[in-house]
């Protein structure tokens, strides 16, 4: 394979020099995938306590997987596990001076800190999804699917709707003044697919119902006890009350994601006002909308612009204002009183999130955070002056940090889940890479691993794709999501490979175009973008041979892998798909809420479909793969692998392999399971990309 020369790109570091570095001797694959894990495992947030001033979190502190809750102050001091018969849901009153939670299936009312408990709902049925009215004087509760309201000083119970059956259950979605919002979700039209289970002693069906469901809105008088239906919509939405209750928002995105429309309802006489709509060829994503908390002012985000920004507008539609500008992303906002709202942003660069907090009447931003690093999960308290969240940066795995928007640039850290004797490995930091594309004009995101020794005759390469698609996993920081296999590509590095890996278009975190340039054609500019990451990779890295380059990931990423080497047999050289998805046409049936807005429907968008599949290349397929997958995985199905195996050995293909595992689902358990799949990815590796 020749080695590949792009366009020329424009470099934002400088210093690439290769050097050695010295690599944690011993790092084991085995190691790597069992238990106790090496890195520890990441804290993730489970609730505030009611008077803010705790944090819950789930953890293990023997670095496994089996997790107990934790709590921590603010200050990040007095760490301890929690007490086992701690209430982790619950509704807090208006004034903050009650709870409301269920409990063994009964609704119970106590102090704000769990004293003076006492029963007040309790029947055959389950009571649940407790909401308190505006005054808390009373709140709605559900019940065997119908709605009920009860009294809190005031005892009396009664019940506010009488579903037929067979009709969907109602949930409240709040109170509006004296009225109740009602929910429901419609799964009427879903269809029945089949995963079957074989490790039991008889082979089970698996099955399951797949769709996109509609919602039906309503609003039930309390006086009259009349419901009455606002909006049936076959789709995705969202719904907020004003702090008034005078306006209920509704939030709808259509089936293929292709239009958005915002919709305010005035509940003195259910009359309506659209105050946005948006549209695209791609699909909408990172939708967003709230009241603010003391006034009727609507706040969203929308990618309207191409970048996702803030905007308000009254209910009535007056006062439009964007209030964010530029190319970068605002993954998560929410306010913090009528004129303030706090954001994430990657303002100063995509592989950085930082907090800010904005004052909407001058648009002045304040930053709340100083310190370089990658920040998620953002959680905010019920006072809406702290908020919590995950932090990383390189080779420091995600720990839960808290900000206070009161004082800014005062980040605390509280948990310090990763092992003392993580540090004794000499973990490589990667390289974050920016550069510029084939067109000239798409900037990308690269990290490179280097190896620990360089081959004068040049070292392979090995690319790994992250899944989900809509994902961003090069950023400043240790991954989230793929924790286990960044630390296999250090063991590759130990071993002599470059590891390199791109965020692809389909990406998240860089703008609309950027993300849907492949609708309609999934894999073709994925692979064009992969290819110049390799082509920077040949230009700045000396050693790296990509004549020798092998490709790897999972999901989504093990859909690349095949799809890449089947189209462009001349730039990689082996390709080991995981949990793959071979056929969309498969994949629509299984989630058609991912695929119906990529690829449209397959009977009428069939191009699509078949230009973007792995299985449409299988017959002249060149390169060797392997192929592992989980037998009763549920979300890419084990049918996938059958497909594209069958195809190649009716082709006589005879460079491929093969790997089931019985009882792993898509997101694999067991550590064992773990271990063999990487094993062979590894072997599999140095049998078509070692020199002999």
């Amino acid at each position: 394979m020749k080695k590949y020369v792009t366009v020329v790109f424009l470099m934002l570091f400088v210093g690439v020099e290769v050097s050695a570095q010295q690599f944690p001797e011993k790092l084991t694959i085995k190691d790597i995938f069992h238990e106790p894990f090496i890195p520890g495992t990441r804290p993730s947030f489970s609730h505030f306590s009611p008077n803010g001033k705790t944090i819950y979190f789930n953890w293990s502190d023997s670095a496994t997987s089996n997790t107990e809750l934790f709590q921590v102050g603010l200050s990040g001091k007095n760490q301890k596990k929690a007490p086992k018969d701690i209430v982790r849901n619950y509704e807090l009153s208006p004034d903050g001076s009650k709870l409301l939670y269920t409990e063994s299936g009964d609704l119970m009312l106590a102090d704000a800190n769990f004293e003076n408990e006492r029963l007040v709902v309790a029947s055959k049925g389950f009571d649940y999804n407790p909401v308190w009215n505006p005054d808390g004087t009373r709140f709605a509760f559900v019940q065997n699917g119908d709605v009920w309201i009860s009294g809190v000083e005031e005892a009396y119970i009664e019940q506010i709707t009488n579903k037929e059956e067979g009709e969907p259950n109602y949930s409240v979605a709040g109170w509006a003044g004296d009225k109740i919002v009602l929910s429901q979700w419609d799964t009427s039209d879903y269809e029945e697919y089949y995963f079957p289970e074989y490790a039991g002693r008889l082979v089970e069906t698996g099955a399951t119902r797949r769709g996109i469901p509609s919602r039906i809105i309503s609003i039930a008088a309390i006086d009259s006890g009349e419901v009455t239906e606002i909006f049936d919509h076959h789709g995705y939405l969202s719904v907020d009350v004003s702090a008034s209750g005078k306006f209920v928002a509704i939030d709808a995105t259509d089936p293929p994601q292709k239009k958005r429309t915002i919709k305010v309802f005035n509940m003195k006489d259910l009359s309506s006002n659209v105050l946005f709509e948006d549209s695209t060829k791609g699909w909408i994503y990172n939708t967003n909308m709230e009241f603010a908390p003391a006034t009727d002012r609507l706040m969203f985000q929308s990618e309207r612009d191409g970048w996702n920004h803030i905007y308000t507008v009254n209910p009535d539609g007056s006062g439009f204002e964007q209030h964010t500008f530029g190319e970068y992303d605002i993954p998560w906002a929410s306010w913090i009183d009528e004129r303030t709202i706090a954001m994430a942003t990657s303002e100063m660069d995509p592989g950085e999130i930082h907090l800010y907090k904005l004052d909407i009447i001058r648009n002045l931003p304040t930053k709340l955070t100083a310190e370089e690093g990658y920040r998620r999960d953002f959680r905010m308290s019920h006072d809406r002056r702290f908020i919590v969240y995950n932090k990383t940066f390189f080779n420091e795995p995600f720990d839960l940090y808290v900000v206070d928007t009161v004082i800014p640039l005062r980040e605390v850290q509280l948990t310090n889940s990763v092992p003392e004797s993580f540090y004794e490995y000499d973990w490589q930091k990667e390289q974050y890479v920016r550069f510029t594309g084939r067109d000239g004009n798409t900037r990308l995101s690269m990290s490179v691993l280097k190896p620990e020794k360089r081959n004068p005759k040049g070292n392979p390469v090995v690319v790994f794709v992250h899944g989900a698609g809509s994902l961003q996993n090069v950023y400043k920081g240790w991954s989230n999501n793929y924790w286990r296999e960044y630390m296999f590509h250090q063991y590759l590095n130990q071993q002599g490979y470059y590891v390199i890996e791109v965020d692809y278009r389909h990406s998240t975190g860089y703008g609309r175009k950027f993300r849907e340039d492949v609708t309609n054609w999934m894999g073709k500019y994925e692979t064009e973008d992969i290819e110049d990451g390799l082509a920077f990779l040949a230009d700045n890295f000396e050693k790296a041979d990509t004549s020798r380059v092998g490709i790897y990931g999972g999901s989504y990423g093990g859909f690349m892998a095949l799809y890449a080497v089947g189209v462009s047999p001349e730039k990689f050289d082996a390709a080991a798909g995981l949990r793959s998805v071979t056929n969309w046409e498969n994949y629509y049936y299984a989630n058609p809420g991912y695929t119906l807005p990529r690829l449209g429907k397959p009977d009428v968008d069939s191009l699509n479909y078949a230009r973007s599949s792995p299985i449409t290349y299988a017959d002249s397929l060149q390169q060797p793969v392997i192929l592992l997958h989980g037998l009763i995985d549920n979300n890419v199905g084990f049918q996938d692998a059958v497909h594209y195996i069958e195809r190649l050995i009716q082709n006589g293909n005879e460079e491929f392999e093969m790997m089931m595992y019985p009882t792993e689902r898509h997101s694999f358990r067991d550590e064992d399971a773990w271990y063999d799949e990487y094993r062979r990815i590894y072997e599999f590796f140095n049998k078509h990309l070692k020199e002999s």
